[in-house]
Parts: structure tokens; sequence; C-alpha cells
């Protein structure tokens, strides 16, 4: 019983570290902005900002990078938000990249825009003169994300390099850089998958809907379960059905997975975590196309 109360509750001491961790980057930084993708994560993120300076407004924009292959539910979700909160929403526009020669659309059955972003994200951060990027990775999502610090530089060209990473001892967090340089700023790196879930329960926070149970046209392909959409390119012999499905982590629609499911309701989604056998990113598509896909993306620039 014991066990059980500790797994559904949340630790208010992250939320403490998270909230100070941005009234630093507030302190440090001329001009940070929080990098919004609609997802739990970065919902999560806009409370504690809301909290960090209360009663002030939040004292930054929300920049999202739109693949134009989003999810319809995640879109609708962020413009409500930002109109009921009165946020400042910066957007990057992967098909304005698209449009303009920057980058190339891929082609083929496995065909999605989610590396492409990395080009747009740069120049918006370029084009917004930036100097510290806020986002919802969590150290528990992935190998590569493991790595990081809360404080994460990059340099020039919006590389990062893992053994460049500052030590950051006694919570002491450096924002000093060079010019051209900017940081990208994790604040709840040490929380889990179980916490963000059990923070938005007890914060009472409002979510997509696509995060809870329900009916949805999809297909099976490599062991993965697929929405069916205009923006991916499903072969014949896949056959399209109506299942009750769920998403764990949100991405562009063409390489975020589902999960079969009933959970409707947070209590459920949180029963589910505590018995599930993959991890939240196994369900990201684009993070199988090699062993080493996410730590590659993030030095070429990559959230």
């Amino acid at each position: 019983m014991i066990l059980e109360d500790s797994n559904r509750s949340f630790p208010r001491q992250l939320e403490d570290e998270a909230i100070y961790i941005m009234r630093e980057v507030a302190a440090q930084f001329e001009k940070p902005v929080l990098l919004f993708s609609c997802g739990k994560d970065s919902i999560t993120l806009v409370r504690l900002a809301q909290k960090a300076f209360y009663p002030g407004k939040i004292p930054f924009p929300l920049l999202h990078v739109d693949t134009g292959h989003n999810f319809p539910e995640t879109i609708e979700f962020r413009d409500k938000l930002v109109e009921e909160l009165g946020l400042d929403l910066q957007i990057g526009s992967v098909q304005q990249s698209i449009d303009e020669g920057k980058v190339k659309e891929e082609t083929g059955k496995y065909a999605s825009r989610n590396a492409l972003q990395t080009v747009t994200l740069l120049e918006a951060i370029e084009n917004g003169k930036y100097d510290a990027c806020m986002g919802g990775a969590r150290r528990d999502e992935e190998k590569a994300r493991a790595k990081e610090r809360i404080f994460s530089v990059r340099d020039d060209f919006g590389q990062w390099d893992a053994k460049k990473q500052r030590p950051e001892m006694f919570d002491m967090l450096n924002g000093k850089i060079d010019m051209g340089e900017n940081v990208r700023v994790f604040p709840i790196s040490n929380w889990t998958e179980l916490d963000v879930w059990n923070y938005i329960k007890e914060e009472q926070i409002e979510i997509p809907s696509v995060y809870f149970a329900h009916k949805r046209r999809v297909f099976d392909r490599d062991g993965l379960i697929w929405s069916e959409s205009e923006f991916v390119n499903k072969t014949d012999d896949e056959e399209v059905y109506e299942e009750s499905v769920r998403f764990r982590t949100l991405g562009d629609m063409s390489c975020t997975a589902a999960v079969r499911s009933t959970a409707d309701n947070i209590d459920s989604i949180i029963d589910e975590i505590l018995s599930a056998e993959i991890s939240e990113r196994g369900a990201r598509i684009d993070d199988k196309r090699s062993e080493a896909a996410m730590e590659k993306r993030k030095q070429q620039g990559y959230f």
C-alpha cells in the first residue's frame, strides 16, 4: 500500500527545482523562449512558468515548430491555451522551409517531416535572437537525453557536443555563453513520465484529447499502430481498422505511434504507466531509424 501511494503522489521538490531553474533563466539571459510542442511536457512547463512568475505574466514567448503534419487536436488545444492565458506565440513553419527550398520533403513509405524541424527551429532561434530555449525533455525518455545537463550549451551553428557539457555541482547553473551561442534549458530533466502525469492530476491541468483512449482508424506496421492520415504513406496491403487507442507521446503524425488502451481518465493512464513494458519513446517511430537517431539529431541542432 505504501508503494502504491508513493507512485500516485507528486514529489513537490521537483516543482520547486523547476521553478528555480525558470527564474534563473529569466535572471541570466536577455531573451529566453519556451519551446512548445503542444505535448504534456511542454504544457506542464507553461503551468510551472505561471507559478514561477505569478502574479505577473509569463515573461517570454512560446515557440512552436509546426510541421504541418500535427494532430489536429493538438493545434486546436494550442490555440485555445494561448488565447485563454494571453500568451505570446511564435510559430516556425516547416512547410515554409520546404517552400523556400531550405529543406527537402522526404518521400517513400516512411516519409516524415520530423527530421526537417531542425532547420526551421534553428532559423526561428536566430530570427528571434533567443539566447535560452526552454523545453520539456526529460532524462528518463531516451539515452541521448540522459546525457544532457539542465543548461545545455549549443554552439553558433546550434550544434550539441556531449563531451563539452558543463558540470552542475550544488545546483549551480552557469548561463555564460559566447557570441552566437545559445543554451537549451530543461527544467523538468529530473522528472519521470509518471511524475508528469501525477503533476497533471494534482494541478488539474487540461491536456489534448489524444492522450486519452478514443476510437481511431489505424493500421499495423512494423509491430506498431499507425494513425490513418493523409500525412502517412500507407501501402495497399496495410489494412485499416478501428481501435480504441491513445498516445503516450505526441509528435508529427507520421512518426508517432498509438498504443491500444481503454484509459479514458488520468487515474487509468497512471495505472497503464505503472504496468507498461515499453518506454514512452518506444512509440516514437523516428527514434527507431537507427540506434543513435536521437543523438545524431541533437548534434545537428534538434531540440
